[in-house]
């Protein structure tokens, strides 16, 4: 069923200030560019059509929101290039003609706000329904600092007048502490009329989207606010600073959600764990870990401390891995455990299995990666080097500091020991 909502995001700066050649919007945010977790928001409100207004590196902006947009289900997206930045209002002056005549409510956002809720978007789009026609509905917050945003002049009975920008602000007007975060539910017709209506009379000299509120209040249509209960939602990112800073609690906001699902995180502020990652049900995290998008934990495992799990890594259920042991598309089976200064790349591992401290898997020979698979219940002796690709069967052991190279022969149940390793005892 329509919902009668279209979505316009604007993604066309050039992010100047994140001194980086790779588009603002794509920097990456706990295994996620900002621009994903945009939509990701957008996709609460169930738009009937997506807008995205794309500039710097444009090609690449379009390719990831194409592929955020699949895997949330959106519609396919409308892409329209700014050529030339003059302005939030210019912007949208150029993904209007893609709206269609009559696009209902317009709700506009940016690709840069990463901490914006889709429970947010949907309050502002509820309020502009109650709003009525003609009417456009401002989200705002209240910030301490409010350096740089546009500010919310309201007149003498708390009525919204205009939208000052920063530049733009005189004394009085700077000392406001209600911002604009520059999302929007526009009436879309009115939207669509007004368009023409914005002239670059500011000290930037460019066309400002904010100028509607004032076209809004002299035409006597409603401008309604919406302020947000959680102000770091209309935080924008222009620099790396401020990327670090939001990254914090998009960061936590990942943990919550784990720990809702009965997964222990033992130190919230040292587990740095990605979107997208699966962790089962009484799973404990111990600090000092890192746990990369594309990595499936499964119950009762541990994880830490002092551990990375990069992608393509699984941990079956009742598997442990910890103190400064890297797992890099590798499978750990159920029961199985690598506790100790070991690095475990492109190995399969079996059931109850241990890997005794300082194990290597040497997966890469200088030209390309090989796999190892090591059964069920083997021993791995402390400081083996298991050369790729391998493969040690179920109930095998290696001595400690055993080198298994490449022409190894191992049957089920041997002990190989030595540098490099030979049989030291068949199976009994």
């Amino acid at each position: 069923m329509a919902s009668g909502v279209s979505l316009v995001i604007l993604a066309a700066g050039k992010g100047t200030r994140m001194k980086s050649a790779l588009p603002k919007v794509l920097h990456p945010l706990c295994g996620r560019s900002m621009l994903g977790w945009v939509l990701e928001a957008a996709a609460w409100v169930e738009p009937d059509q997506v807008v995205l207004v794309v500039g710097h590196g444009g090609e690449q902006v379009q390719a990831e929101a194409e592929k955020e947009a699949l895997d949330l289900g959106l519609p396919q997206l409308k892409v329209v290039v700014q050529k030339e930045q003059k302005g939030t209002g210019h912007a949208m002056q150029v993904a209007a003609p893609l709206l269609g005549p009559d696009p209902g409510i317009v709700l506009v956002l940016y690709g840069d706000m990463p901490l914006i809720r889709g429970e947010s978007l949907e309050d502002l789009v509820v309020a502009q329904r109650e709003a009525g026609k003609r009417a456009m509905v401002v989200m705002t917050a209240e910030l301490d600092q409010p350096d740089g945003y546009g500010r919310i002049v309201r007149n003498a009975e708390g009525a919204l007048q205009a939208i000052v920008e920063h530049a733009d602000a005189d004394a009085e007007q700077l000392e406001i502490e209600e911002i604009n975060t520059g999302v929007y539910a526009f009436d879309g017709a009115l939207l669509l009329k007004n368009l023409a209506r914005l002239k670059p009379n500011n000290a930037q000299g460019e066309y400002y989207l904010t100028d509607m509120v004032s076209l809004s209040v002299g035409d006597a249509h409603p401008v309604v606010t919406v302020t947000l209960v959680d102000p770091l939602e209309g935080l924008g990112v222009n620099d790396l600073a401020q990327l670090a800073g939001v990254r914090q609690e998009v960061q936590y906001r990942i943990l919550e959600r784990h720990m809702a699902a009965g997964v222990s995180v033992i130190d919230p502020a040292t587990a740095y764990v990605d979107y997208g990652v699966l962790i089962g049900e009484g799973t404990v995290i111990l600090p000092c870990v890192m746990i990369h998008r594309g990595v499936q934990i499964g119950e009762g495992c541990e994880v830490g401390p002092f551990t990375q799990l990069r992608p393509g890594t699984e941990l079956h259920d009742g598997a442990q891995v910890g103190n400064f042991t890297e797992c890099k598309n590798s499978i750990l089976g159920a029961g199985s455990k690598a506790k100790h200064l070991s690095y475990l790349g492109d190995a399969v591992i079996g059931k109850r299995t241990n890997v005794g401290a300082g194990t290597i898997f040497a997966n890469y020979d200088g030209k390309k990666k090989h796999k190892t698979h090591v059964g069920d219940h083997v021993s791995i002796g402390s400081g083996s080097i298991i050369v790729a690709p391998n493969r040690l069967p179920d109930h095998t052991t290696t001595g400690a500091g055993a080198v298994i190279t490449r022409s190894a022969q191992i049957e089920p149940g041997e002990t190989w020991v030595g540098m490099p390793a030979k049989r030291h005892r068949s199976k009994s």
